[in-house]
């Protein structure tokens, strides 16, 4: 027998409870149990007015942005209808059925002022790493790094030519931005090259190819994880150059030193890490045992010797070459010994005898086109050895699959945080963005594997 027709009957009252509504198992719940925005107000209480209109409650608006993340939702227009209209993401904003939602232009408006401002971003991303820390997600002996390109959210087709430069009556917030950032390592410092071309609406966006296909405008997320359960201990943004990712990689440790007193015992990372200056620096200076490969172009593909070819002896800081004679950075002798130092270019250079080059039956597979053989070493060279040395051993073959973790957590940012392409423009879009996006995700993994505790009773 089939039923009647349903209609909706409107009723004059209702008894509803959204925290009856949601289930016990939802995800957001699980979100909702690690997330503590108790310090919000306070951090913002003097970004605020003493007097006038009271304004849109802090703690709604960053629990939006955070669901927009959470949930992978791009759009602040689309995430205020999905909020409306969601019950789940009422209880998760503490909004009741009646309560209103905040316009999307809201979000803006404070951005560009009071959150930004009083680096509340970095603030959300540090408390919930520290609960990634108290839960024992973040063991702080082994750490991985590496970056990945994010597509700006500006035209590639309509950069201006450098030689040109940005026309004198372009006054934007990006833009100004950008002349803040010209002297950041992680930015216009990090290198001496001239882009090709210049975006007018996000200027600070680098014009790249270093994925292999068409140019164009990009940032790099720097990510430092803890290789334990792939927690995101620290995340920088910059611009997709190799010195700026390296350089954004020691900022990152530095960071984590001082706010946590977490210093590594070994980073994993690939070749792009492997400069000597970066090894030195982790070496050297840091005590960090280096699972990364050695950037390394002293390998010569002409038939002649390379420099692993020649023998170095540290207790005369010398080398021997296949002939058996030795290479020297000086051939005077000095009434006081001299410590060679490198020169501008970080390398210290070691010359043969011409005479014994001359009369030395190896020459032609040596130096055929020079008077005498020269060979650069690296003031950093033992660090660099110390990485040869780590990439022979087992527990480089582990650090090499572990990176993997690295690589996933940015599949899942562009896949499921919904970050294939830049939202925001300029430096200070990129730390937003890139922050929250790694909050949300250390909010995902802290409700993934922290079980949920069972009532008692």
């Amino acid at each position: 027998m089939m039923g009647p027709r349903q209609v909706a009957q409107g009723a004059l009252f209702y008894e509803f409870s959204i925290e009856e509504f949601v289930p016990a198992d939802h995800p957001l719940r699980g979100i909702d149990r690690f997330l503590d925005l108790s310090d919000v107000r306070p951090l913002l209480a003097s970004s605020y007015s003493s007097h006038g209109r009271p304004s849109i409650d802090p703690e709604l608006m960053i629990r939006m942005l955070l669901l927009g993340y959470c949930q992978g939702i791009r759009s602040e227009r689309r995430l205020c209808e999905e909020v409306h209209v969601n019950l789940a993401y009422r209880w998760f904003c503490r909004l009741d059925l009646t309560d209103p939602v905040p316009d999307h232009s809201t979000f803006s408006k404070n951005r560009h002022g009071r959150f930004r401002e009083s680096g509340l971003f970095r603030h959300l991303f540090e408390t919930v790493l520290q609960r990634c820390i108290h839960e024992g997600l973040v063991g702080g002996e082994s750490f991985g790094v590496d970056a990945s390109l994010i597509p700006a959210n500006a035209n590639q087709t309509r950069g201006i030519d450098s030689k040109d430069g940005l026309p004198a009556d372009l006054t934007t917030r990006v833009v100004d931005e950008y002349l803040e950032t010209l002297d950041d390592a992680a930015f216009g410092a990090s290198t001496k090259v001239v882009p090709k071309y210049i975006s007018p609406v996000d200027p600070a966006a680098r014009w790249t190819g270093a994925d292999g296909g068409a140019a164009f405008f990009a940032y790099s997320t720097n990510y430092m994880v803890d290789l334990d359960n792939a927690g995101i201990v620290d995340v920088e943004p910059s611009v997709p150059i190799r010195t700026a990712e390296a350089f954004a990689a020691r900022r990152m440790i530095d960071r984590i030193t001082d706010r946590f007193d977490m210093t590594p015992d070994k980073l994993v990372g690939d070749t792009g890490y492997g400069s000597a200056e970066m090894l030195g620096w982790l070496v050297e200076e840091r005590g960090i045992a280096p699972h990364i490969p050695v950037w390394d172009k002293s390998k010569r593909t002409d038939g002649t010797f390379s420099r692993e070819d020649f023998i170095y002896d540290p207790a005369t800081d010398s080398y021997t070459c296949p002939g058996g004679k030795e290479l020297r950075t000086y051939r005077r002798n000095f009434s006081k010994p001299r410590k060679a130092n490198g020169g501008k270019d970080g390398f210290i250079r070691y010359r043969a005898s011409k005479h014994d080059c001359d009369a030395c039956p190896l020459k032609p597979q040596c130096c055929p086109g020079d008077p005498g053989r020269r060979v650069m070493r690296s003031v950093h060279e033992a660090a660099r050895d110390v990485a040869r040395d780590i990439r022979k051993t087992d527990a480089y073959m582990t650090s090499f699959i572990q990176r993997r973790k690295v690589e996933m957590l940015f599949a899942h940012l562009k896949r499921y945080i919904g970050v294939p392409v830049m939202r925001l423009r300029g430096p200070k879009g990129a730390y937003e963005q890139f922050q929250l996006a790694a909050t949300a995700q250390n909010l995902r993994k802290l409700a993934k594997l922290v079980p949920q505790p069972q009532p008692t009773g």
